[in-house]
């Protein structure tokens, strides 16, 4: 689906949507543009609050369209969603400086429940969304419907796998990073190259990207359907980036990462700092979620805090030879950086969780691209966890120090399902003496492209504690935590170019709680 079909559709429906609730604040007036263009969204929850998300934006497509003052906008929250018992509600601002976004933090609530909330300004009400609160800290509760997705290039193909998510009715999604694309299509140049187009790297460039994704309807729906927690990776501020520098930029790169880490903020339902006090040049995104006792995840950021890439001329991120590379061997690199290690070590070593869910970027399990024989084989990308290996030892040892109960870890980035039984040490036979510790889940990606599958296979073949790898099909992850067990399934696309595409599951996993590893179901 091209944008302007994507358009013309989002139009359609929110002018159904305007007529239908006008009514109910008083109808706006005939020449007034829609303000909620980009729909509404909740996340963050809290036994007792969730974040709610919008944005006023009367053309995704031009941000001028909103005037540059404050908007003085109305919230409710209620417990049915024809609004006939408020539960909360208010009014906000939603200010130039912040692009007119909207975080309002709707407190009081009761835990574990599901709720129904919208905004209104002047005489318009933006579309209802679905969201709940998490459950009590000492309520264990049944089951936790969990969708997860990550990366989703426009250009691409179309959003049908939110589409399939809303329609799955999730209690919660976590969204792994690459939100936006910074860049546009491939074009090619003379002599035949593939280049990059369309690149934004100013902070109104980043909310235009945003305004376009969050214009698409069936992300909007997805959005609608329940609460999420995200966290970003390299696109929503350029490809490979690592900490404080990007090989390709120029000496302001410091000033693109904060205006790319403003955009995001402004267009997430994040609960961070106050604005007023949030530094966005450099500001903490990795948080805790806890769901009651089923379930803590531990949602990490492994790109503002990393080390530079190991072994590559000019930083630049690459395929490395183990044997060549002294950087691999170096103790002071880190993924996340030491406070972030040490956070992570903490809420590990204190969770009382039946299952600790590390949602993070990129995927954890090493993936060597050749045949390993001995100790210093293997080649290895180096933008991934495999260019940090002695920081995913630490991670592993805070792992086993802690005795946090049935480790899960999520992944994304890599735009490739696989599944993963995870080991201290990837170079020794599987055996009593290297037990799993963990059991890893990498999603595909929404729209973005991969390798064919036939290499995929390859790279299973070569690496045995992977034990599935499907990069043909794009879609999502569908999961079912319950005290006794998780359910993972791998919801692949029929045609990711088709909005109104069909989904089904092309592979399930079973990891029963107290054994880690994977059961194929």
């Amino acid at each position: 689906m091209d944008q302007q079909r994507r358009i013309f559709l989002f139009n359609a429906a929110q002018l159904a949507t305007l007529a239908a609730a006008a009514p109910l604040a008083g109808a706006a007036p005939n020449d007034a543009a829609y303000p909620f263009s980009l729909g509404v969204a909740s996340g963050s929850p809290l036994p007792h609050a969730v974040i709610l998300w919008t944005r006023i934006l009367a053309d995704p497509l031009n941000a001028a369209a909103t005037a540059p003052v404050a908007l003085s906008v109305r919230w409710e929250v209620a417990e049915d969603e024809l609004f006939r018992k408020i539960a909360a509600k208010g009014v906000t601002s939603a200010v130039p400086a912040l692009a007119h976004s909207v975080h309002v933090d709707a407190t009081g609530l009761a835990p574990g429940r599901w709720y129904w909330y919208r905004f209104m300004l002047g005489g318009a009400v933006s579309p209802v969304g679905r969201t709940r609160t998490a459950p009590a800290p000492d309520a264990q509760p049944a089951r936790l419907k969990l969708a997860v997705a990550s990366c989703q290039h426009w250009e691409f193909g179309s959003f049908g796998a939110h589409r399939q998510i809303a329609a799955a009715a999730p209690d919660l999604v976590a969204f792994l990073g690459d939100y936006i694309y910074e860049w546009g299509p491939y074009h090619l140049s003379h002599p035949a190259k593939a280049t990059r187009t369309n690149e934004h790297a100013t902070l109104a460039g980043y909310r235009a990207r945003y305004a376009q994704y969050k214009s698409d309807p069936d992300l909007q729906a997805a959005h609608h359907a329940a609460p999420w927690i995200v966290t970003w990776d390299d696109h929503e501020v350029v490809n490979d980036y690592t900490g404080e520098r990007d090989a390709r930029s120029s000496a302001d790169f410091l000033a693109r990462r904060a205006a790319a880490y403003q955009a995001f903020y402004e267009h997430m339902p994040l609960r961070l700092a106050a604005p007023g006090q949030t530094d966005f040049a450099r500001f903490r995104i990795y948080q805790r979620h806890d769901w009651g006792r089923l379930a803590r995840f531990h949602v990490l950021d492994d790109r503002q805090h990393r080390a530079a890439h190991a072994c590559q001329a000019k930083g630049r991120s690459g395929s490395v030879l183990r044997r060549d590379c002294a950087d691999l061997r170096d103790p002071a690199r880190s993924m996340l950086g030491g406070e972030q290690e040490a956070w992570l070590a903490q809420g590990l070593a204190s969770s009382g969780a039946r299952w600790n869910i590390i949602a993070q970027q990129t995927l954890m399990a090493q993936s060597s691209q050749t045949k390993i024989i001995g100790l210093d084989d293997g080649r290895f990308w180096n933008d991934g966890w495999d260019g940090y290996p002695l920081a995913r030892q630490r991670l592993f040892d805070a792992l086993g120090e802690s005795r946090a109960a049935n480790p899960l870890v999520l992944s994304g980035d890599v735009h490739t399902f696989y599944a993963a039984e995870l080991r201290s040490d990837f170079y020794r036979p599987m055996s009593k003496a290297n037990p799993i510790i963990a059991t890893e889940f990498c999603g595909t990606s929404v729209t973005s492209s991969s390798r064919p599958q036939a290499r995929t296979l390859e790279y299973v073949d070569m690496n045995p504690h992977i034990k599935y790898g499907r990069s043909d099909k794009r879609g999502f992850m569908l999961m079912e935590v319950t005290p006794t067990k998780t359910v993972t399934s791998f919801v692949g696309l029929d045609d990711v170019r088709d909005a109104a595409t069909g989904a089904s599951p092309v592979a399930t996993f079973v990891v029963n709680a107290g054994r880690p590893g994977l059961n194929r179901s």
